[in-house]
């Protein structure tokens, strides 16, 4: 891996496009010129600073590369896009249409907008902080075409054979002559000149191989073909490099000369794994590159990692599914353990976990736990249960609530990504440009305390970023102790030679608990620690205030803390012992 296993990856995932937008208008389907857009320049030197300040290590920059939109740049040599293969007026992030390019609506300049970019690049550096981008490997944009791409180097599908369904040497994959249907409740709000046509149809980035997806398939996107024979089994053809290949690493070459130092890939296991296996050590070779795959299958995570070479994946199907339950007031904390015993035990360090991202619902929403707040103890849970990385998605640390429809995606409780749009909540801490909350509300400030002392915590704490991990849950459900709710209150314990940390939560909202907290034997044996008189220190509240000076609690029993834990609803308790 290229980063030191004693670092603890805080990323921060930075919406370039509203960013530093102030525009308050948020018109439905709005204009860039009506609702705004955010800049490479408003992402300042102080921005950054504060982002450093918050705890972050790396700034995931989503967003940057070119995508098809119908604003027309047309002006600046850059061609429109058909708006019957668009969705929203801005355009998804994830249907690239120039991989060479960045998205002009990010610029200050149009012409100039690859020098704002790196000067994005430098100005992060500047504040201490790592550039992560998007890299996009599974489909492309309908009308793919870079126009400022190096010398040499020649667009996705150039040299296809379109006569053949499926060849190693292709870039895309051919309906037999079939031409591409544009989806029937497809109704852009910007009226196309002309039909978009492609004949012959080619297949759809999410595994459509029929020539008129659905509206609710990626038909906006082109599946690239990697060299994998889809109608024949899934027959994989490497005997040769597929041509794919070369011009995925030529691509990811070109962006870490920029001096991007790490990709969060896309919908990665959807491409072969032999890819990965081979792309990455090349790139790694040439300096330093950090790998995260977006990826939902727990049974694929030991290919992803040690064939694939992917540095992290992500945690969604696992701990991310287990507390969001609970934070619905469903579930079970049983479910946690089952995530590190089955889903993500053995990579527990190589987990990126999080509560927020762009595909994901907000936490504030009516559509999820309906409150700010209740991130709170989800997210200390899933920053020190083990010593893998964190995310946060921008605007999480002040509540960002959206509550209509704000485009293409409709009110679904996401901040859209297809559309023009500014965010209220996060526009009170951007304040006009002076990044320093000055806007926020009382509570919002409060919730961003809370966020920047977990983020101090983790980050100062060996145990968190390197200590062992045992869970408490078997020593305290088995009959026990009848003040344990198997179903709301988790507990474990980090380690690390002479330092051991006590963690307990409570996930019910509704009731505080009173806890009977129990160690099993094997564990004082562990820790080396049986028979002696041991001290709990309170470390942190459920606020997580920091208290060093905390009263003392003792017990000279191995099998017994000898305290009751009163745990306030939604809230938890760390203690040093």
């Amino acid at each position: 891996m290229t980063e030191n296993p004693t670092d603890k990856l805080v990323v921060y995932q930075l919406f370039t496009r509203y960013f530093g937008n102030t525009n308050t208008t948020n018109k439905p389907n709005g204009t860039i010129a009506e609702n705004g857009s955010g800049k490479f320049n408003d992402i300042s030197s102080k921005a950054l600073s504060e982002l450093k300040k918050f705890g972050s290590t790396h700034i995931w920059f989503t967003g940057v590369v070119e995508h098809a939109t119908m604003t027309d740049f047309s002006k600046f040599g850059i061609p429109q896009d058909n708006p019957q293969v668009i969705k929203g007026i801005a355009g998804s992030p994830y249907a690239i249409k120039d991989y060479y390019d960045v998205n002009p609506a990010l610029a200050v300049d149009v012409n100039n907008r690859m020098r704002e970019f790196e000067e994005l690049v430098k100005r992060t550096h500047d504040a201490g902080l790592k550039v992560i981008i998007d890299f996009v490997p599974n489909h492309v944009a309908r009308e793919y075409r870079s126009d400022v791409k190096p010398e040499g180097i020649i667009d996705f599908g150039a040299d296809d054979d379109n006569t053949k369904p499926f060849a190693a040497s292709n870039n895309f994959y051919y309906l037999n002559g079939a031409p591409f249907t544009v989806p029937a409740e497809a109704n852009p709000p910007v009226k196309p000149v002309n039909s978009y046509t492609e004949k012959p149809a080619r297949a759809t980035g999410n595994d459509v191989f029929t020539p008129n997806p659905t509206i609710n398939d990626w038909y906006e996107t082109i599946k690239l073909n990697y060299g994998v024979d889809y109608a024949n089994n899934r027959q994989t053809h490497f005997e040769a490099i597929p041509d794919t290949w070369n011009k995925m690493y030529d691509i990811l070459s070109y962006w870490q000369a920029k001096g991007v130092d790490g990709f969060r890939c896309d919908m990665a296991e959807m491409v072969p794994v032999a890819f990965w296996g081979w792309v990455i050590p090349k790139l790694k070779q040439q300096g330093e590159a950090v790998f995260i795959a977006e990826i939902y299958n727990p049974a694929e995570y030991g290919n992803y990692i040690y064939n694939g070479k992917f540095d992290y994946l992500y945690d969604k199907v696992g701990l991310y599914d287990a507390v969001r339950r609970l934070m619905e007031d469903g579930g079970s904390v049983e479910d946690i353990t089952k995530v590190w015993q089955k889903e993500s035990g053995e990579f527990s360090n190589r987990m990126l976990r999080f509560l927020e991202n762009h595909d994901e619902q907000r936490i504030a929403s009516r559509f999820f736990a309906k409150n700010m707040n209740r991130g709170k103890a989800a997210m200390a849970l899933s920053a020190t249960l083990h010593g893998g990385p964190l995310m946060y998605y921008y605007g999480q640390e002040v509540g960002v609530n959206p509550t209509k429809s704000e485009g293409f995606q409709g009110e679904d409780g996401r901040t859209t990504i297809f559309d023009y749009w500014g965010v209220p909540e996060f526009q009170a801490w951007v304040n006009g440009g002076k990044f320093d909350g000055g806007k926020l509300s009382p509570k919002q400030k409060k919730l961003r305390e809370f966020y920047v002392k977990l983020n101090e915590f983790i980050s100062s704490s060996d145990i968190v970023k390197n200590g062992k991990f045992w869970d408490l849950q078997y020593a305290n459900v088995q009959g026990q102790s009848s003040s344990y709710d198997k179903h709301k209150i988790y507990s474990y314990v980090r380690y690390l030679d002479k330092e051991r940390l006590l963690f307990v939560y409570n996930f019910d909202y509704k009731d505080k608990h009173i806890v009977d907290l129990r160690m099993p034997d094997d564990l004082f044996n562990q820790l080396n620690i049986d028979g002696q008189q041991l001290t709990f220190t309170e470390v942190l509240t459920g606020e997580l205030r920091i208290n060093m000076q905390s009263k003392a609690l003792t017990s000279t029993r191995p099998d017994v803390l000898g305290m009751s834990l009163t745990i306030e609803p939604g809230s938890f308790k760390v203690f040093k012992f």
